[in-house]
């Protein structure tokens, strides 16, 4: 294992280095070795190597090195710890340990996601978790990326705690991009025990304290992790999370996920949401409106946003745009299974207008409508194309004839 990592290293850097002549300079790397094998033990870290006048254009191979190595996943970066002194000593640097990834084990190791597990398959997964967090602190990791699946609700478990254990030990104040869902644990056993309460109350209960987990882990984000260009999470819409997320104010791309089907969300959240961030360049929605709110309309204004996407929303109807910097919508118009009487279904919708007239007046940069080019001309007069596309997105009177929602 250890010639095999070293060859392939070597032959990397070796390409990496290959001088106008074509000669590979493997002799650099082997100076290189000589020198970081003189270091002093306790000075055996990369950020406390320094180089002489005469040593200074070994540099290079270290970044090359370096840069081939951030390649490998974290088992073959440990594998190659592994080698030799030196190589030990560039797999500890915080440059290698940028990437906090605690949903990809479960996925390739059963095969697929959401797969049942026995309580023992479990319980190791869950000890691979704590040592994989161990690993990233004993590391000094320097993270750009976290991805997680935990249920943060989970008082027994107290992913939570584990998390902010982390964020508290690990230089995370570059973090740029955050996907996490707190709401189902990867990986956990289905719970077969019966509740002797209403199982709603239970529910209402479990929902609670992912919430609360949740605005105090977003919380700690906000303080530890300002810099945070791309989200991806689950969203319960309450008007403390909104306020914490508008903390964020660095954001580009950002996907707010189904939290809770019963939970609404008001036009005016909406609108506070995406006028706070100043620099979001794309954003997209699952948002389903409860029945009890058929008939409102929401707004949405923003003036750096060039590409939303509500298409896996559901009842999302937008009676006003104000996105100047939009260059592409994706919307579709799903039905819900909801009969309703010909007066009641008019009356809702004439409080709507057409979508082709709500882009036309506030979308003035708009290109493309669900992966289709629209034509220059769009705004002066639509088409055949431009109308097949309404309808399947619009819910005006004109794009949706049916009693069947």
């Amino acid at each position: 294992m250890r010639r095999r990592c070293f060859a392939f290293v070597s032959e990397q850097i070796s390409f990496l280095t290959e001088d106008e002549g074509g000669a590979c300079s493997t002799k650099r790397l082997h100076q290189a070795r000589d020198i970081y094998g003189k270091t002093r033990p306790q000075d055996h870290t990369v950020e406390n190597l320094t180089f002489s006048n005469d040593h200074q254009h070994h540099f290079l191979i270290l970044e090359c090195q370096l840069h081939v190595l951030s390649f490998l996943n974290e088992v073959d970066k440990c594998s190659c710890a592994l080698v030799c002194l030196s190589w030990s000593c560039l797999i500890r640097s915080w440059k290698l340990w940028r990437v906090a990834d605690y949903s990809r084990r479960g996925v390739f190791h059963l095969g697929q996601e959401g797969l049942l597990v026995s309580n023992r398959e479990f319980e190791r997964w869950k000890s691979w978790v704590h040592h994989y967090t161990h690993h990233l602190i004993s590391r000094r990791a320097s993270l750009l990326t976290l991805k997680a699946s935990f249920d943060l609700g989970d008082r027994c478990n107290k992913w939570g705690e584990l998390l902010s254990h982390l964020l508290n030990n690990v230089h995370c104040r570059d973090l740029s991009h955050l996907d996490l869902n707190w709401t189902f644990t990867l990986l956990e056993p289905l719970d077969l025990r019966v509740h002797s309460s209403s199982s709603s109350h239970q529910d209402s209960i479990t929902k609670m304290d992912q919430v609360t987990s949740f605005q105090e882990l977003l919380t700690k984000l906000t303080h530890s992790c300002p810099r945070i260009s791309k989200m991806r999470l689950h969203f319960d819409w309450s008007d403390l999370s909104v306020s914490l997320l508008t903390q964020f104010q660095q954001l580009r791309v950002l996907e707010l996920k189904y939290f809770w089907v019963f939970k609404g969300v008001t036009p005016s959240t909406l609108q506070t949401l995406t006028k706070s961030l100043p620099n979001l360049k794309s954003l997209t929605l699952h948002i389903l409106v409860p029945l009890r709110n058929l008939g409102i309309s929401y707004t949405l204004e923003s003036q750096s946003l060039e590409f939303l996407d509500v298409s896996p929303s559901r009842g999302l109807v937008f009676s006003c745009l104000k996105l100047p910097a939009l260059r592409e919508l994706r919307a579709k118009k799903i039905v819900r299974g909801i009969t309703l009487d010909r007066r009641t279904r008019l009356r809702i919708q004439h409080r709507w207008p057409c979508l082709y007239h709500v882009l036309r007046e506030g979308t003035p940069k708009l290109q493309a409508l669900n992966n289709e080019r629209l034509l220059p001309t769009w705004r002066e007069e639509s088409y055949g194309e431009l109308s097949a596309i309404l309808e399947q997105s619009c819910y005006c009177v004109q794009h949706l004839d049916s009693w069947l929602w």
